[in-house]
């Protein structure tokens, strides 16, 4: 039969050539014709070239499909692309003849996305509850019920499907609102005991009916699925087996996503000549053609500053997390939160478990997020570096009755660590200190050197120099906490030369002289460590980074106590202390405060140094700091 409202090549995207007849129990023919009369056959489902996989997912449908079973039939609800239409029309087309004589495909799909971009499709558009009726009433032979006043269209269609044996396939039924979605399912509430239903829509709903929540492709069917594609594209055709991976893997396990990469490949004015180049294309957005905005961003138009916050605090967990913890980061009360998580879930945003305690964002989501709200997601990851950072100074080193805190909250600290990663190296190297301890008797340690991985995931989004800058600064950091200062050096050397091609005064810069100035300062090299640290700062300076100010120069303070320069190491200390101050960075203050205290007593002016030693102590005593027995040390040589 024609495709005449198919709405869309998505039902093409998805899953197995399927096996056997799956279809469902099929009832007596004799007792359907004895009450209901002969069949009057009728298929109006679109053409289906391919599909693969869902055996699971048909299984279930099939059951829901058979005539003694409660419920007006199937709800398919999941994010865009995931083979929703696809899952439909694979079973109505497995559904028996016999059963269902009648077939009848709707579609309420107003756009498509296809390899150029997206399309509109404003000539198969149904709008509405009525036109929906009126369309339905069209395939069943009944042409003049668009003539019949509105109020009394619903019970006449109802009275022509009760001699019907008819199946019926409405897809993507979110472009409805509310109040038509809801007339809809009170309709397919009373349908006859004849007529079953399928519904697609990416927005969730308690109905009564088999409700199948569609997630991500399996692996076997994906490559199933890209080995068929590879039949319309040479160059996908060329593909290794770990390119496929790297396809399905970016992708998601969306088929829609799977196969809008796959079409980049060789197309007219596409630079794509292989997988990653598509990947790489797909994941960096463009204005005109961005596949993540047609299957999530209508969404993420809708939502207001609260829901952007949750949001934003999910996309920085790869585990599950519980929702008194997304609380907590997003600063919002419990309930609220959990209202929020519960919308999100219900528009297949957020993935919960089956006792909605815990949730997690669909990795792609993530990508969409920190591309279109970048401002929300740094300041939440700002929030929940500080956050643990206090956790693991208040419950970490050697206070192991409080490592039961710890392991309870590992799935944030496992979530910050990649922001550690790429944030400053002193407050990682802090960070390590307070957890060493902590990682080898909780048997955490392999997870915390499974960081450098987790950024690499991070930074999907970001490709070329970048992404090669990042994973050497990484390198070096691995090498200096295991003291092979040399290699931490030159991995060091490598990343900022990188850098220095994107932007020769960037913050990025700075950063990478920092951490380099570090290890030469541990390797004993002093001056060069002085020159580097120098150049971060005069960079900070220059791009008004405030806090990296304060940084490098208690970094230089630090450097002139060791080499025994107490005035200069004074004066530096006390400028830290006014841009620590303003920060609000504890540690820094504390540090600066410790530096100055040294300095003044090294010189023969205790009395000067009690109050900054003091107050050292304070704020190490409230961080549980390692640093509080150096602090304690100087306090005593200032008041001796």
């Amino acid at each position: 039969m024609p495709d005449k409202r198919s709405g869309g090549a998505d039902f093409e995207a998805d899953e197995l050539n399927v096996g056997g007849d799956i279809a469902g129990r099929d009832i007596d023919k004799s007792r359907h014709e004895h009450y209901y009369g002969p069949p009057s056959r009728r298929s109006e489902l679109p053409h289906q070239p391919y599909f693969f996989g869902r055996e699971e997912e048909l299984a279930r449908i099939a059951d829901a499909l058979d005539p003694e079973t409660t419920g007006w039939g199937v709800l398919i609800d999941g994010p865009g692309g995931m083979g929703k239409t696809a899952l439909a029309i694979r079973a109505g087309h497995l559904a028996s003849d016999a059963t269902y004589p009648t077939k009848i495909f709707l579609s309420a799909k107003a756009r498509e996305l296809t390899p150029e971009g997206e399309q509109s499709l404003q000539d198969f558009l149904i709008p509405n509850y009525l036109s929906l009726l009126t369309e339905l009433a069209h395939e069943l032979g009944e042409g003049s019920i668009e003539r019949l006043d509105p109020s009394e269209r619903t019970r006449a269609v109802r009275r022509v499907l009760e001699s019907r044996q008819a199946l019926i396939i409405i897809d993507n039924l979110e472009t409805f609102d509310e109040t038509e979605r809801t007339r809809l399912f009170q309709f397919l509430k009373r349908l006859p005991r004849s007529c079953k239903a399928i519904i697609t829509s990416r927005r969730r709903a308690d109905v009564a009916a088999e409700i199948i929540r569609l997630d991500r492709l399996s692996r076997v069917a994906a490559h199933q699925l890209i080995a068929k594609l590879a039949e319309r594209y040479p160059l996908l055709a060329r593909s290794t087996e770990i390119e496929r991976q790297r396809l399905y893997e970016t992708a998601g396990g969306n088929p829609l996503l799977i196969e809008w990469i796959a079409g980049q490949l060789g197309r007219p004015g596409s630079q794509c000549r292989t997988v990653a180049d598509a990947c790489d294309y797909m994941l960096a957005g463009t204005r005109d053609s961005d596949p993540l905005e047609y299957i999530f961003g209508d969404l993420l138009n809708t939502f207001d500053e609260h829901e952007r916050v949750v949001l934003g605090v999910l996309s920085y967990f790869t585990e599950p997390v519980k929702g008194t913890s997304i609380a907590e980061l997003a600063k919002l009360p419990l309930l609220n939160a959990q209202t929020i998580l519960e919308d999100l879930t219900y528009r297949a945003l957020v993935i919960s478990d089956i006792y909605e305690e815990s949730y997690f964002l669909a990795p792609l989501v993530t990508t969409l997020l920190h591309r279109r709200c970048p401002e929300v997601v740094a300041q939440i990851g700002n929030y929940l570096v500080d956050h643990v950072f206090t956790l693991a100074l208040e419950n970490g080193y050697q206070n192991k009755e409080r490592f039961p805190v710890l392991d309870s909250n590992w799935p944030l600290i496992a979530a910050s660590l990649p922001l550690f990663l790429l944030g400053d190296f002193p407050r990682l190297r802090r960070l390590y200190a307070a957890l060493k301890t902590f990682l080898d008797t909780a048997g955490r340690l392999d997870e915390w050197l499974a960081c450098a991985r987790r950024v690499e995931a991070w930074t999907t989004s970001v490709s070329g120099v970048r992404k090669q800058a990042l994973n050497l600064r990484l390198e070096g950091a691995k090498h200096q906490l295991q003291e092979n200062y040399s290699a931490a050096i030159e991995a060091y050397k490598q990343s900022i030369d990188l850098w220095l091609t994107i932007e020769p005064e960037s913050y990025e810069v700075a950063n990478g002289l920092s951490d380099l100035a570090g290890a030469e300062r541990l390797s004993g090299n002093h001056m060069a460590a002085e020159r580097d640290y120098r150049e971060a700062l005069r960079i900070a300076e220059k791009v008004e980074d405030r806090e990296g100010q304060a940084i490098y120069i208690g970094n230089l303070a630090e450097l002139m106590i060791e080499r025994q320069q107490w005035l200069a190491a004074e004066s530096l200390a006390k400028q830290a202390l006014r841009l620590s101050e303003t920060s609000g960075r504890w540690e820094l203050i504390a540090a600066s405060c410790e530096f100055i205290s040294r300095s003044l007593v090294r010189q023969g002016r205790p009395t000067e140094g009690i109050e900054y030693a003091q107050r050292a102590v304070d704020i190490y005593t409230k961080l549980r700091s390692p640093y509080l027995g150096d602090a304690q040390a100087v306090l005593r040589e200032c008041e001796e």
